[in-house]
Formats: C-alpha cells, structure tokens, sequence
C-alpha cells in the first residue's frame, strides 16, 4: 500500500491506497513539536485503528509546506515503517512543469494539486484550495503551472476577525440563513462565506479573463472549500482528495520512470 502525506500549516492529511482504492483517510494537527517517536507511533497507531496494517505500507509520498516538522516526521516514518519516504518538490518529476519566476518557492502542494487538476480537466484548469490560506492555481493545456493568487483562507480570516475585534465573538464558519443579518454571529459568518463565495467569483472571472482560457476547468478541494462549491456556478467539481490523489498520481509516475 502507499501512505500519502500532505502536511499542511494547519493538518496534517494521510490516505492509505491499495492502487487507485483510497481505504483509509485520517487527519492529525500539524505540532512542530512532536518527536520522531510520536510521529511514527500516531501514523502506525491511526492505520491500526482504521484496521490497516502498518507492515502493508511499502511506500510513502510527503507534500509538506511546514519544513520544520519535516526531519522528525521522515525520521519517524523511518524508525516505524522502515520506509525512506519520497519528497515532493519542484525538482521531482511530476509530470507539471513550473513556469514561475522562482520554481523553487512554489508550494509542493501547489504542485500536487496541479497534477490531479490536469489530469481531470485534460485541458487547461484552475485548481482552488480552501486551506489557512486560499490558493488559486492556473494550469496550462500543455500542463504548465503559469501562476497563482493567495488569499487568507477563510478560517484565518476569522480568526483575524475575532481575534482583533474585542466585541466580536469566536464562531462556527457556515453559510447563514440570509445575507440580511439582523445579529453579530450570523453577520460575521455572512462576511466570511459570502465574502468568500464573491471573491472566488471574481478571482476564477479575471484567471479566465487574462489567461483566454474562458473554458477552464475549475476544481476546489480543501476543507471548507465544500461550503463555497454548493454557491457558486464557477465551480465545477469539489473534490477533497485532490491533493491525496495527486500524490498518488505523482508516485505511480516515478515508479514507472
């Protein structure tokens, strides 16, 4: 089996493949302070639970933006599986080429997310991922990563919102029941999804617009990237494996070089 790995600032998302069959799916918060012996002991502890072996994972791909975690998790996926897993940069051969000014800044799940959105549009697209920040990524129909915009993800925006506001309270981001609130909590969760859902129009309208790709292929994945796609027409597709499926994706494509 192949355990992908894609740590993000805010989780940490693992999926266990048996080919193309994703049978396991788990999360853990991103801690820069877990030891390698943790790390391998939760990664092994979650697979048991979810009834996966730890010993049929034969391989293992990481996308990782955090890198201060990254030498105690490789090392714990080392010690516990005895697997030296494989990094995703953009070096490795995905398949997507990286046509921007500094290749090597260029998120590793940026670049995950552009091989699972290529491969289903077949065609140009625009990949959307609803995480602690918002990212809108442009690939080519030749299969080119040309650009991106980063926004706060909704969640941050939140956070900001109450977090700097004394009078303004911490609450659940969902869509409210009306535009027209008539209190604080449903008039701070209208200003975020709202907000986000005409942001997210705007953005994909002007892609298309510069790019001349009107037919562009938008999908979104990302946690609260499901509240925005059930708005919006700009949105083709919400798929919350993409980034997991990419990683797969990307390995089966080593393998075979």
């Amino acid at each position: 089996m192949l355990l992908t790995i894609d740590v993000g600032n805010t989780n940490i998302t693992m999926g266990a493949f048996a080919g193309e069959f994703l049978p396991g799916m788990f999360r853990m918060t991103t801690k820069r302070q877990r030891t390698s012996d943790e790390y391998g002991m939760t990664i092994c502890g979650i697979l048991e639970h979810r009834g996966i072996d730890p010993k049929e994972i034969d391989a293992v791909i990481i996308a990782s933006v955090v890198p201060d975690i990254m030498h105690s998790l490789t090392s714990g996926i080392i010690k516990y599986l005895h697997i030296t897993p494989i990094i995703v940069s953009h070096e490795t051969p995905s398949g997507i080429r990286v046509n921007t000014e500094h290749p090597s800044r260029t998120g590793a799940d940026r670049i995950v997310n552009a091989v699972a959105g290529y491969e289903m549009a077949k065609g140009p697209a625009i990949v959307i991922d609803f995480g602690t920040a918002t990212t809108y990524d442009l690939i080519g129909p030749d299969g080119t990563l040309e650009a991106c915009i980063i926004a706060p993800g909704i969640e941050t925006a939140g956070r900001s919102l109450w977090g700097g506001a004394a009078m303004l309270p911490a609450i659940q981001i969902r869509k409210p029941e009306s535009i027209l609130a008539r209190e604080t909590v449903s008039g701070m969760q209208g200003g975020l999804v709202f907000g986000a859902i005409g942001q997210t129009e705007y953005i994909v309208k002007r892609m298309k617009k510069e790019s001349g790709w009107q037919d562009a292929y938008v999908i979104a994945t990302g946690g609260l990237g499901k509240i925005i796609a059930k708005e919006t027409d700009c949105i083709d597709l919400y798929d919350p494996q993409l980034t997991l499926n990419g990683l797969r994706m990307i390995y089966d494509r080593i393998k075979e070089n």
